[in-house]
């Protein structure tokens, strides 16, 4: 078993409005970097109340009867789920602090944390880029031009070019 992320681990945004295709640009990335010989991890950020167990399992029975915390262990995989009952969210760092080991740590979502992004961006009637408006947003991708009012000085990527954009992430990657 390998040790909690460590100072190799270096962490790195995908950010943009639901339904920019955040998810698919990382299903392409992931691939390129493993490619590369990297240890990849994900950590998603979702406003939604999300359910990984179901009503009547017993996991979901011992959860629900107060268990703070419930680890399933399959012969495929494992999963720990952690209650916050009413408690804040944690911070991303807490977070990684229960990440294994790894090279790079994508993160989607933490729209208010301070580490390196990368906005996914398609024009639609009434979305503005969120660059300038989240901290630490320095690049936006896109399948076409870019509006007006992008601040400057961020880099603009091809959408399309998954090398160009593998080696954005791994230039920019802020050590944890």
């Amino acid at each position: 078993m390998t040790s909690q992320a460590s100072d190799r681990t270096r962490v790195f945004g995908i950010a943009g409005h639901s339904g920019m295709g955040k998810t698919t640009l990382l299903e392409r990335l992931l691939p390129e970097l493993r490619a590369r010989g990297l240890t990849v991890s994900l950590i998603k950020h979702s406003h939604k109340d999300i359910e990984i167990d179901r009503p009547g399992k017993d996991s979901y029975r011992l959860r629900e009867a107060g268990c703070h915390e419930v680890l399933l262990l399959g012969n495929q995989r494992w999963a720990l789920m952690h209650e916050l009952r009413g408690a804040p969210e944690p911070e991303l760092d807490e977070l990684l602090g229960h990440m294994q080991a790894c090279d790079l740590v994508l993160v989607e979502g933490f729209k208010g944390g301070n580490f390196p992004k990368l906005e996914v961006w398609r024009a639609e009637p009434g979305r503005e880029p969120l660059a300038g408006s989240w901290p630490g947003i320095i690049g936006i991708a896109s399948d076409g031009p870019l509006p007006d009012g992008v601040p400057p000085g961020l880099e603009p990527l091809e959408l399309a070019d998954i090398g160009a954009i593998a080696d954005f992430a791994l230039r920019h990657a802020a050590r944890r």
